[in-house]
Parts: C-alpha cells; structure tokens; sequence
C-alpha cells in the first residue's frame, strides 16, 4: 500500500449482542467481551488493523451504554474519535456519519469499516487483501466490499453475486447483492460459484461514501452533515441528539449498496474482493460452539465445549456449556447451550440459539431491564 494513502479504520461497535445473552448485557455487549480468547472482539478488531493504519486515526461509532467500557479497552483512541449514538439507526447513518466528520479532514481518506466482533484467521492474508482494497478504493470513486466463499447455503449472511474480473486482476465487479435468501436460494448461491458472503466489511475515499449518501439518503444527509459540522463544538451534544433520530434506520447495504449495483456492473464502481482468510462472525451461541471446535480451542473427545472449573460427560455430546466458576455435568444430554451468568440461567437446544435474541424482546417487554 502506498504511503500517501490516509486508511482510517472505522469500528462499528453499536450492537447490543443480544443473541449472547446472558453474557451479552447493553453494558456488557459481545463487541467488549473475550470470546475466544484473552482479548475483547473489539481489541482484537483494532490490535489487526494496527500495521495498516495508526491507532489515534480509528474511530469507533457505539452508544451511550458501551462507550467507557471501550474507552477503558482502547486507551490509543482518542475519546473524541468514540462517537456514542444518541440513539439506533442502523449502519447506513453510522457510516455516513463517520464518513462526514472525516471529509472535513480529508475528503482523500479511505475509511475501512469494519463490525467490532469478527474473528479472522491467518492475518497476513488479511492485511494483504486489505492492501489492494484500500488501492483499489484510493484509486477512484470506487466502493470496495470483502467477500467470503461461502461453505454452506446458509440463510444468515447477505450474498454479493460477482461478474468479471477488473483489467489488473485486482477485483471483481459486483451485479447484485441479495440480502439473507431463503435456503433454496441460498443454496443456488452456492452450487452457481460467483456468489460470496457479504462480510459487512467495506473500504472507500470518505468523499465516496459521502457522496454516496448524499444520492441515496437524501433526506438523512443533511442531519448529518449538521452534526459533522457541530463536531468539536460544545454544541455537539445538543445537535447530535436533535438531529440523529431524524436519519433513516436502514443498514448501509440496503441505502448504498443495493441502489448502486443496480446502475449495472460496470457503471456502479462496486467492486468485490474475494477474502483468502478464514472468517467468522460469531454470530450467536452455535457458531461460538463451532468456532471453538473447529480450532480445537477447546472441546472434549464427545465434541463438547465447556468453558468451565472442569466437566465431565457420562453420554453426552455435541454441547456448549458456560460456567466458569462450577464443575459442571452433563448426563444423557445432547446438543444443548447452557450458559450461566451471576443472575442468569439460558438452556437451549444448539439449533435453536439463533432465537435466543427473543429472550431479550420478551424480558425488555416484562420491564426486566435489570436482565439486559
């Protein structure tokens, strides 16, 4: 990468995890907490980013409810660069936000947005490929997209149907994205061989997505260009509140993305590239178990994961337990989550731990707030 390019990381970081609940609290979401391994998801986001770009330029957009605790996780951003959401709305107005408040530093900057709790494998391969995105978005009024191979027809991720190869080689260009198929669909993704997984992770100049929301989110884009203008002001405060809630609530895929690739594949500058590194967004309880598998993190000889003061098995298999201060056993039991917090006990069924976020709904509607 050259070194006259300006790569500004941006972490999105203003999810509330609630599929990993009850670990996962507003407080204490799954961005903050260590996974899979001694480091918080959002650590390690920065800690790879690092030989790319200089830790005092990442900003992390999250809300009122995790901003000290990543204050206190990443002591080399500054507090300005941790922007707190007055309130949801999505990643279409985070992005545009952070890509405003940069435009007025440096239109130039390509901003690298990134989710806070990606795990990736083999991070050289990372890098490199986040080299040639970064050129490749440096290079034009391109938008650049990280695409994953998918492995299975699954139903979870976005799909990013790819066309040719540019001229050098460098990427491909996009067609069409299509957001969580059914699985007969999804299945067709994969048997057909030009489809990825969208990774959420996208590169572009902070012009580019400036103006890119300019054209797509006409009426959202003013609100934020106020509030970028108030930065660093002490009005800040009262217009950020004042003028968020009145952005669109749609995610930067269906607001930027969608509308671009419909301008046809070698007009929209949308470009894929296709990852060549293991990823995982640990999505809920089940991929965590997976994950941990896979890696041989952990795991017992009947493929359980236990993450406890010890375990022992009498014919059970295939489950993930959570209960670091507890012996704990399991008799006769298969395929099961159990997750055990201080003031909270979740069992379900593995296949069903997508649905675990409902405990959240059910408790926020009961008025449990001292649960979430």
């Amino acid at each position: 990468m050259s070194k006259r390019i300006d790569f500004r990381p941006v972490i999105l970081a203003g999810g509330s995890g609630t599929r990993f609940w009850p670990r996962s609290r507003r407080a204490r979401a799954k961005q903050v907490l260590a996974l899979d391994g001694e480091r918080s998801m959002i650590q390690q986001t920065v800690e790879r980013l690092k030989p790319l770009g200089k830790v005092g330029d990442t900003w992390v957009i999250t809300n009122e409810f995790l901003a000290h605790e990543i204050a206190e996780q990443l002591k080399g951003v500054p507090a300005g660069q941790i922007v707190s959401e007055p309130c949801a709305r999505n990643t279409a107005p985070a992005c545009g936000l952070a890509a405003f408040l940069i435009e007025r530093d440096n239109p130039e900057a390509v901003l690298g947005v990134f989710p806070s709790d990606h795990v990736i494998a083999d991070e050289p391969r990372f890098l490199k490929a986040l080299q040639k995105g970064i050129s490749t978005a440096a290079s034009g009024e391109n938008i650049v997209v990280l695409g994953i191979e998918p492995t299975r027809p699954e139903t979870g991720y976005g799909y990013i149907e790819t066309g040719e190869l540019t001229p050098e080689g460098s990427a491909l260009h996009v067609r069409r994205f299509t957001e969580k198929p059914n699985l007969m669909r999804a299945e067709e993704f994969l048997a057909a061989g030009n489809y990825y997984w969208n990774s959420g992770m996208f590169l572009w100049s902070a012009r580019t997505l400036a103006n890119a929301v300019r054209e797509h989110l006409p009426e959202t884009a003013p609100h934020l260009e106020k509030i970028a203008a108030a930065f660093g002001t002490p009005e800040f405060n009262q217009v950020f509140h004042e003028y968020y809630s009145k952005c669109e609530n749609i995610s930067v895929d269906y607001a930027v993305l969608e509308p671009r690739s419909a301008k046809g594949e070698h007009s929209s500058n949308l470009y894929c590239l296709p990852a060549e590194f293991a990823w995982n967004d640990l999505g809920s309880w089940a991929s965590l178990y997976e994950y941990q598998l896979e890696t041989r993190l952990r795991g017992d000889g009947d493929s359980n994961v236990a993450e406890t003061e010890g375990h022992l098995a009498l014919d059970a298999g295939n489950n993930y337990v959570y209960s670091p201060k507890k012996f704990v056993a399991l008799v006769g039991v298969h395929d099961l989550v159990v997750v055990d917090s201080e003031d909270a006990l979740l069992i379900a069924k593995r296949d069903s731990s997508q649905d675990v976020g409902k405990v959240v709904k059910e408790l926020t509607a009961s008025g449990r707030t001292d649960l979430i």
